[in-house]
């Protein structure tokens, strides 16, 4: 007899221990997770060895995209940087709120009026952080502190906006890093440990907030030019200085991930990785006249074109979803998404009310992250300024530039675009054009008039 209740008891704890396991884990599931987007500036689609680059080394991030999302489908708002920002900060496209960069010459920054994530997740009761780039203005009222973030540590505007790179500015301009709104240290071009310090201040900022939900904005200022590799990191990638940058890069998502281990966090957070648009390939006179090798450049794997252009080369970036327990491992995504739909997607999470006031063009990826579902998106519009330049709407995409024409292309079966098959399919032309034309008239922006 006491043997069979030995037996019954050891199988009724197992149960009651498995019960209460699989309890909470679904409880992990269900709670508002801390955020955490790690915004690279000007990365390329094939810069990482998980998206087919030969000889730099990204094992970190290849980690993460086997034990999580990986998407081959997601476009940067924009081709650039301010308007990239716009849209990922705002869920709107940028022709809608900031179409063109700030600078330091710059009088004004995302107009106040638009809310930003930071703002809903604040009012969700999530601390809210910025280590990095901001570019979205740099006078007090527009700086992240500001626009809905407790904390702000990083350049206020792109790591090149100094003498002689942009040559419109003056001695006057300086480049500072900010800690909240006030200047703290002057940078110019010695950035060697750039990404090194933003990394120990995102630590801290995790070590700081641990016990309550938070959102952490990482935008790394690299691989923008000018690029530069700490020591310890030089001469040791096969891809020259710029590979070093790529693999210091991927260093720091180790580090990001190990704290969130150690923490206890790794289940409770959602970590996404991306670009705010393609890499440079024709790059300025002046940077050359300042030294840069004329072939540096990032990859933009299979794809046509880099930054500033509505070729795919352009807008088409890497990014990876992680949060263990609640993405399958091991998923590849070829669906459209865009960085539009982080706002939303965020929102949702953290329980958070979108803005009613105006209308957001991104849409939840929620059911896509937890249920594996389709992305809710099947277009992308593709602005260049206030100019609507190309619609992609499925496998089709059509380009209306006052330089190359009308160009439609199969993307599924051309992702390069090689082949303009515009005269063949008029019809699907003339289909694409009108959604275009739409858009353009909803958002009073400008699209080419060609026949």
């Amino acid at each position: 007899m006491k043997k069979t209740a030995i037996i019954f008891n050891l199988i009724l704890f197992t149960f009651l221990s498995c019960n209460e396991s699989k309890q909470n884990d679904e409880a992990v599931k269900n709670e508002r997770p801390n955020i955490i987007m790690v915004y690279m500036d000007d990365m390329g689609y094939g810069d990482l060895e998980c998206y087919g680059n030969p000889v730099i080394k990204t094992p970190h991030l290849n980690k993460m995209a086997a034990e999580g999302i990986k998407f081959t489908s997601f476009y940067a708002p924009s081709s650039v940087c301010t308007p990239s920002r716009a849209g990922l900060l705002t869920g709107r496209y940028p022709v809608r709120n900031a179409p063109n960069n700030f600078g330091p010459e710059s009088t004004n920054g995302l107009p106040l009026s638009e809310v930003t994530i930071a703002n809903v997740l604040k009012e969700s009761g999530y601390a809210t952080g910025i280590i990095g780039k901001w570019h979205l203005g740099h006078l007090p009222e527009y700086l992240p502190t500001s626009r809905g973030f407790d904390y702000f540590y990083g350049l206020p505007y792109s790591n090149d906006m100094i003498l002689p790179w942009c040559p419109w500015l003056t001695e006057k301009d300086k480049l500072f890093l900010y800690e909240n709104d006030k200047p703290v240290k002057e940078i110019g071009k010695n950035q060697d440990r750039l990404m090194l310090d933003y990394s120990d201040k995102a630590i801290a900022f995790i070590k700081e907030h641990k016990k309550k939900p938070f959102f952490l904005y990482l935008a790394h200022a690299m691989p923008h030019l000018p690029i530069s590799a700490p020591e310890e990191f030089k001469n040791k990638s096969k891809g020259g200085l710029y590979g070093d940058v790529i693999e210091t890069i991927d260093w720091t998502i180790g580090e990001l991930i190990k704290i969130l281990k150690d923490e206890g966090l790794e289940e409770r957070t959602l970590v996404v990785f991306t670009s705010d648009n393609g890499p440079w390939h024709n790059l300025p006179d002046r940077m050359l006249a300042d030294g840069v090798e004329p072939w540096h450049t990032g990859s933009t794997g299979t794809f046509s074109g880099s930054k500033m252009t509505t070729y795919e080369g352009g807008s088409r970036v890497p990014a990876i979803m992680y949060w263990p327990n609640t993405i399958e491992k091991n998923r590849i995504n070829q669906d459209i998404v865009t960085g539009l739909d982080l706002f939303p997607t965020f929102a949702a999470l953290a329980e958070g009310e979108l803005p009613t006031q105006y209308p957001i063009d991104g849409k939840s990826l929620v059911e896509l992250i937890k249920e594996n579902k389709s992305s809710p998106r099947t277009a992308f519009m593709y602005c260049k300024g206030k100019t609507i330049e190309a619609i992609r709407d499925h496998e089709w995409k059509l380009r209306i530039t006052e330089a190359d024409g009308l160009e439609l292309f199969n993307l599924y079966e051309d992702p390069s675009e090689f082949y303009n098959r515009a005269s063949e399919f008029p019809e699907k032309v003339n289909v694409l054009k009108a959604k275009i034309k739409v858009f353009a008239k909803d958002t009073q922006s400008e699209v080419y008039d060609i026949p």
